[in-house]
Protein backbone atom coordinates (compact mmCIF):
# COMPACT_ATOMS: atom_id res chain seq x y z
CA UNK A 1 0.00 0.00 0.00
CA UNK A 2 2.76 2.63 1.40
CA UNK A 3 4.89 2.62 -2.02
CA UNK A 4 7.05 5.63 -1.60
CA UNK A 5 7.30 7.19 1.81
CA UNK A 6 8.03 10.20 2.53
CA UNK A 7 9.42 11.62 6.19
CA UNK A 8 9.55 15.30 6.88
CA UNK A 9 12.08 16.66 8.64
CA UNK A 10 15.66 15.81 8.57
CA UNK A 11 16.49 16.43 11.93
CA UNK A 12 18.34 13.64 13.97
CA UNK A 13 15.00 11.95 14.07
CA UNK A 14 14.38 12.41 10.65
CA UNK A 15 17.71 11.12 9.08
CA UNK A 16 17.47 8.25 11.35
CA UNK A 17 13.74 7.29 10.92
CA UNK A 18 14.33 7.35 7.05
CA UNK A 19 17.90 5.07 7.68
CA UNK A 20 15.44 3.07 9.05
CA UNK A 21 13.09 2.60 5.90
CA UNK A 22 15.61 2.49 3.95
CA UNK A 23 17.53 -0.71 5.70
CA UNK A 24 14.56 -2.24 5.00
CA UNK A 25 14.43 -1.68 1.12
CA UNK A 26 11.45 1.32 0.97
CA UNK A 27 11.97 3.88 -1.14
CA UNK A 28 12.33 7.38 0.62
CA UNK A 29 11.84 10.93 0.23
CA UNK A 30 13.21 13.17 3.05
CA UNK A 31 12.02 16.39 2.77
CA UNK A 32 13.02 19.64 4.92
CA UNK A 33 12.31 22.97 3.51
CA UNK A 34 15.19 24.21 4.98
CA UNK A 35 17.70 24.07 2.00
CA UNK A 36 20.29 24.27 3.89
CA UNK A 37 19.44 21.13 6.16
CA UNK A 38 18.44 19.26 3.38
CA UNK A 39 21.74 19.55 1.31
CA UNK A 40 23.92 18.46 4.48
CA UNK A 41 21.47 15.50 4.79
CA UNK A 42 22.94 12.95 2.75
CA UNK A 43 26.31 13.45 4.15
CA UNK A 44 25.01 12.78 7.03
CA UNK A 45 23.38 9.70 6.34
CA UNK A 46 26.17 8.47 4.53
CA UNK A 47 28.61 8.99 7.39
CA UNK A 48 26.40 7.01 9.58
CA UNK A 49 26.24 4.24 6.98
CA UNK A 50 30.13 3.98 6.79
CA UNK A 51 30.63 4.09 10.45
CA UNK A 52 28.25 0.93 10.74
CA UNK A 53 29.92 -0.90 7.96
CA UNK A 54 33.65 0.17 9.97
CA UNK A 55 32.29 -1.74 12.53
CA UNK A 56 30.88 -4.61 11.20
CA UNK A 57 27.34 -4.19 11.10
CA UNK A 58 26.86 -3.46 7.45
CA UNK A 59 28.35 -4.80 3.98
CA UNK A 60 29.57 -1.65 2.18
CA UNK A 61 27.27 -2.82 -0.98
CA UNK A 62 24.29 -2.64 1.34
CA UNK A 63 25.07 0.79 2.58
CA UNK A 64 25.22 2.07 -1.16
CA UNK A 65 21.79 0.48 -1.94
CA UNK A 66 20.50 2.36 1.64
CA UNK A 67 22.03 5.63 0.40
CA UNK A 68 19.96 5.40 -3.05
CA UNK A 69 16.71 4.53 -1.83
CA UNK A 70 16.53 7.98 -0.39
CA UNK A 71 15.76 11.44 -2.38
CA UNK A 72 16.26 14.71 -0.81
CA UNK A 73 14.32 17.06 -1.34
CA UNK A 74 12.99 21.07 -0.44
CA UNK A 75 9.95 21.25 -1.90
CA UNK A 76 6.73 20.04 -0.20
CA UNK A 77 4.80 19.28 -3.06
CA UNK A 78 7.21 16.11 -3.45
CA UNK A 79 5.74 14.27 -0.94
CA UNK A 80 2.08 14.36 -2.89
CA UNK A 81 2.35 11.33 -4.51
CA UNK A 82 2.98 9.53 -0.89
CA UNK A 83 0.64 7.37 0.54
CA UNK A 84 1.97 7.14 3.94
CA UNK A 85 3.48 10.35 5.47
CA UNK A 86 5.78 10.91 8.45
CA UNK A 87 6.68 14.31 10.24
CA UNK A 88 9.94 14.54 12.49
CA UNK A 89 9.94 18.61 12.68
CA UNK A 90 10.48 20.54 15.94
CA UNK A 91 7.90 19.63 18.75
CA UNK A 92 5.93 22.89 18.35
CA UNK A 93 2.30 22.41 18.16
CA UNK A 94 1.45 25.27 16.03
CA UNK A 95 4.40 23.94 13.42
CA UNK A 96 3.28 20.76 13.18
CA UNK A 97 -0.61 21.83 12.59
CA UNK A 98 0.32 24.38 9.87
CA UNK A 99 2.53 21.39 8.12
CA UNK A 100 -0.18 18.61 8.41
CA UNK A 101 -3.15 21.19 7.29
CA UNK A 102 -0.76 21.75 3.82
CA UNK A 103 -0.26 18.29 3.20
CA UNK A 104 -4.04 17.73 3.27
CA UNK A 105 -4.26 19.68 0.37
CA UNK A 106 -1.92 18.75 -1.96
CA UNK A 107 -1.95 14.84 -0.60
CA UNK A 108 -4.37 11.86 -1.78
CA UNK A 109 -7.42 11.33 0.42
CA UNK A 110 -6.11 8.17 1.32
CA UNK A 111 -3.01 9.12 2.36
CA UNK A 112 -2.11 8.17 5.90
CA UNK A 113 -0.28 10.81 8.14
CA UNK A 114 2.16 9.93 10.96
CA UNK A 115 3.21 12.61 13.85
CA UNK A 116 7.01 11.35 15.66
CA UNK A 117 5.71 13.56 18.44
CA UNK A 118 7.31 12.78 21.88
CA UNK A 119 4.19 13.70 23.49
CA UNK A 120 2.02 16.33 22.27
CA UNK A 121 -1.35 15.02 22.16
CA UNK A 122 -2.13 13.88 18.78
CA UNK A 123 -6.03 14.96 19.11
CA UNK A 124 -4.42 18.56 19.97
CA UNK A 125 -2.42 17.73 16.48
CA UNK A 126 -5.80 17.20 14.28
CA UNK A 127 -8.12 19.91 14.97
CA UNK A 128 -6.96 21.40 11.53
CA UNK A 129 -7.66 17.83 9.45
CA UNK A 130 -11.02 16.94 7.76
CA UNK A 131 -9.63 13.21 7.99
CA UNK A 132 -8.16 12.81 11.03
CA UNK A 133 -9.65 9.53 10.75
CA UNK A 134 -6.50 8.87 8.67
CA UNK A 135 -3.47 10.46 11.66
CA UNK A 136 -1.44 8.30 13.67
CA UNK A 137 1.43 8.58 16.34
CA UNK A 138 4.43 6.90 15.59
CA UNK A 139 6.40 7.73 18.30
CA UNK A 140 10.17 6.45 17.35
CA UNK A 141 12.80 6.72 20.11
CA UNK A 142 16.37 7.95 19.47
CA UNK A 143 18.29 6.41 17.86
CA UNK A 144 15.67 6.23 15.56
CA UNK A 145 16.92 3.54 13.12
CA UNK A 146 18.54 1.42 16.29
CA UNK A 147 16.47 1.53 19.06
CA UNK A 148 13.76 -1.63 18.36
CA UNK A 149 10.36 0.09 19.55
CA UNK A 150 7.64 2.39 18.36
CA UNK A 151 4.53 3.54 19.94
CA UNK A 152 1.78 3.93 17.82
CA UNK A 153 -0.75 6.09 19.39
CA UNK A 154 -4.53 6.79 18.61
CA UNK A 155 -6.06 9.68 18.55
CA UNK A 156 -9.98 9.76 19.76
CA UNK A 157 -10.85 9.39 15.70
CA UNK A 158 -8.22 7.22 14.26
CA UNK A 159 -9.18 4.89 12.37
CA UNK A 160 -9.26 1.59 13.93
CA UNK A 161 -7.96 0.18 10.21
CA UNK A 162 -5.11 2.67 10.13
CA UNK A 163 -3.83 1.66 13.44
CA UNK A 164 -3.82 -2.37 12.45
CA UNK A 165 -1.94 -1.12 9.01
CA UNK A 166 0.34 0.81 10.79
CA UNK A 167 1.35 -1.91 13.56
CA UNK A 168 1.55 -4.65 10.68
CA UNK A 169 4.36 -2.42 8.29
CA UNK A 170 6.34 -1.95 11.47
CA UNK A 171 6.40 -5.04 12.86
CA UNK A 172 7.07 -6.98 9.17
CA UNK A 173 9.96 -4.03 9.53
CA UNK A 174 11.18 -5.75 12.76
CA UNK A 175 10.13 -3.10 14.97
CA UNK A 176 8.51 -3.68 18.12
CA UNK A 177 5.26 -1.78 17.51
CA UNK A 178 2.92 -1.22 20.47
CA UNK A 179 -1.07 0.42 20.47
CA UNK A 180 -1.43 3.31 22.78
CA UNK A 181 -5.30 3.25 23.13
CA UNK A 182 -5.87 6.41 24.71
CA UNK A 183 -3.93 9.68 23.87
CA UNK A 184 -2.48 10.89 27.04
CA UNK A 185 0.71 13.34 27.61
CA UNK A 186 3.96 11.10 27.22
CA UNK A 187 2.42 8.22 26.39
CA UNK A 188 4.02 5.21 27.58
CA UNK A 189 7.89 4.95 28.18
CA UNK A 190 7.90 9.01 28.61
CA UNK A 191 5.54 8.83 31.32
CA UNK A 192 7.74 6.24 33.10
CA UNK A 193 10.62 7.26 32.74
CA UNK A 194 9.73 10.80 33.48
CA UNK A 195 8.88 9.01 36.54
CA UNK A 196 12.05 7.11 37.33
CA UNK A 197 14.32 10.35 36.08
CA UNK A 198 11.71 12.59 38.58
CA UNK A 199 13.22 9.74 41.80
CA UNK A 200 16.56 9.77 40.62
CA UNK A 201 17.25 13.55 40.49
CA UNK A 202 15.25 13.63 44.11
CA UNK A 203 17.91 11.10 45.56
CA UNK A 204 20.68 13.22 44.57
CA UNK A 205 19.74 16.65 46.06
CA UNK A 206 18.92 14.98 49.06
CA UNK A 207 22.20 13.54 49.15
CA UNK A 208 21.55 10.11 49.43
CA UNK A 209 24.19 9.22 46.54
CA UNK A 210 25.93 10.66 43.61
CA UNK A 211 24.56 11.11 40.04
CA UNK A 212 27.74 8.18 39.18
CA UNK A 213 26.35 5.69 41.77
CA UNK A 214 22.98 6.17 41.10
CA UNK A 215 22.93 5.34 37.36
CA UNK A 216 24.73 2.46 38.16
CA UNK A 217 22.12 0.99 40.43
CA UNK A 218 20.15 1.56 37.35
CA UNK A 219 22.24 0.24 34.59
CA UNK A 220 23.40 -2.89 36.66
CA UNK A 221 20.39 -4.18 38.70
CA UNK A 222 16.58 -2.61 36.39
CA UNK A 223 18.49 -2.31 33.29
CA UNK A 224 19.52 -5.24 32.91
CA UNK A 225 17.12 -6.56 34.09
CA UNK A 226 14.39 -4.84 31.92
CA UNK A 227 16.09 -6.38 28.76
CA UNK A 228 14.00 -9.50 29.25
CA UNK A 229 10.96 -8.69 31.68
CA UNK A 230 8.73 -5.33 32.05
CA UNK A 231 7.75 -3.81 35.56
CA UNK A 232 4.50 -5.50 35.33
CA UNK A 233 5.42 -9.36 34.44
CA UNK A 234 8.45 -8.69 37.07
CA UNK A 235 5.85 -8.26 39.51
CA UNK A 236 4.58 -11.38 39.01
CA UNK A 237 7.56 -12.93 39.37
CA UNK A 238 8.22 -11.35 42.63
CA UNK A 239 4.46 -11.96 44.17
CA UNK A 240 1.73 -9.16 44.06
CA UNK A 241 1.03 -9.46 47.82
CA UNK A 242 4.99 -8.95 48.17
CA UNK A 243 4.74 -5.49 46.04
CA UNK A 244 1.81 -4.16 47.87
CA UNK A 245 3.26 -5.18 51.75
CA UNK A 246 6.18 -2.85 50.10
CA UNK A 247 3.99 0.16 48.59
CA UNK A 248 2.18 0.32 51.81
CA UNK A 249 4.66 1.80 53.06
CA UNK A 250 6.69 3.30 50.54
CA UNK A 251 4.83 5.06 48.26
CA UNK A 252 4.24 7.62 50.77
CA UNK A 253 8.03 8.51 50.82
CA UNK A 254 8.39 8.38 47.15
CA UNK A 255 9.06 11.74 45.34
CA UNK A 256 5.59 12.56 44.22
CA UNK A 257 6.01 16.42 43.18
CA UNK A 258 4.36 17.60 40.43
CA UNK A 259 6.86 20.56 39.59
CA UNK A 260 10.39 20.28 37.96
CA UNK A 261 12.75 19.73 41.34
CA UNK A 262 14.75 23.05 42.56
CA UNK A 263 18.00 21.03 41.72
CA UNK A 264 16.86 21.02 37.84
CA UNK A 265 15.58 23.91 37.50
CA UNK A 266 18.86 25.39 39.18
CA UNK A 267 20.97 24.15 36.67
CA UNK A 268 18.95 25.10 33.26
CA UNK A 269 18.92 28.80 34.80
CA UNK A 270 22.84 27.87 34.75
CA UNK A 271 22.88 27.02 31.37
CA UNK A 272 24.32 23.47 32.69
CA UNK A 273 21.58 21.31 30.38
CA UNK A 274 23.93 18.54 29.41
CA UNK A 275 25.93 17.22 26.63
CA UNK A 276 25.90 19.99 24.45
CA UNK A 277 26.66 22.64 26.97
CA UNK A 278 29.24 20.13 28.22
CA UNK A 279 28.01 19.95 31.92
CA UNK A 280 24.75 18.67 33.24
CA UNK A 281 24.36 16.08 36.09
CA UNK A 282 28.06 15.25 34.80
CA UNK A 283 30.99 17.34 33.06
CA UNK A 284 31.47 16.46 29.44
CA UNK A 285 34.42 17.06 27.56
CA UNK A 286 33.98 18.89 24.37
CA UNK A 287 37.05 16.70 22.43
CA UNK A 288 35.40 13.09 23.80
CA UNK A 289 31.96 13.78 24.52
CA UNK A 290 30.59 12.47 20.32
CA UNK A 291 32.88 9.61 20.58
CA UNK A 292 31.36 9.08 23.98
CA UNK A 293 27.80 8.45 22.35
CA UNK A 294 28.74 6.78 19.66
CA UNK A 295 30.19 4.43 21.66
CA UNK A 296 26.88 4.17 23.87
CA UNK A 297 24.82 3.45 20.35
CA UNK A 298 27.26 0.73 18.74
CA UNK A 299 27.33 -1.60 22.03
CA UNK A 300 23.59 -0.70 21.67
CA UNK A 301 23.25 -1.84 18.11
CA UNK A 302 25.50 -5.04 18.96
CA UNK A 303 23.77 -5.80 21.60
CA UNK A 304 19.79 -5.57 20.19
CA UNK A 305 21.97 -7.62 16.85
CA UNK A 306 23.04 -10.16 19.33
CA UNK A 307 19.75 -10.57 21.08
CA UNK A 308 18.43 -11.15 17.58
CA UNK A 309 20.17 -13.76 16.68
CA UNK A 310 19.64 -15.51 19.80
CA UNK A 311 16.21 -15.47 19.39
CA UNK A 312 16.68 -16.82 16.03
CA UNK A 313 18.89 -19.00 17.18
CA UNK A 314 16.13 -20.40 19.83
CA UNK A 315 13.09 -20.07 17.62
CA UNK A 316 14.73 -22.33 15.38
CA UNK A 317 15.89 -25.10 18.15
CA UNK A 318 12.37 -25.29 19.37
CA UNK A 319 10.85 -25.59 16.06
CA UNK A 320 13.41 -28.34 15.30
CA UNK A 321 12.20 -30.30 18.85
Amino acid sequence: MEGQITVIGAGKMGLGIAQFFAQNDKEIVLVDLNERVIEEAPDKIKEELIHLVNIGILKEEKAKEILNRINFSSNLNDASSSKLIFEAIPEKLDLKRNLFNRLEKICDISTIFATNTSGISINEISTVLKRPERFIGAHFFMPAAIIPLIEVVKSDRTDHGVADYIITLFKTLGKEAVLVRKDIPGFIANRIQHAMAREAISLLEKGVASAEDIDTVIKWSLGIRMIFTGPLEQRDFNGLDIHSDIAAYLYEDLENRTVASPLLLQKVEKGEIGVKANKGFYEWDEDTKQQHIQAKNDALLKMIKYLEKESMNNNESNYKE
